[in-house]
């Protein structure tokens, strides 16, 4: 199983990042395997857990 990501390296080094499913919710990482292991952990939240005020996105069959 995947999952889409965004990620940048800010300028003292450290990376941050969120999931493409959820980018209001930012995490960061010392670098970028620090930085997925965290992403992994949220995906698996967002997954398993009903939390609310989380936004959720998916597709809408039209026809």
């Amino acid at each position: 199983m995947t999952t889409r990501f965004t990620f940048w390296k800010e300028s003292d080094g450290k990376y941050l990042g969120y999931l493409n499913s959820h980018p209001d919710h930012w995490t960061q990482g010392d670098d970028l395997e620090d930085l997925k292991i965290h992403l992994r952990d949220l995906f698996e939240t967002f997954s398993t857990e009903d939390i609310p005020g989380i936004k959720k996105e998916e597709e809408l069959e039209i026809a």
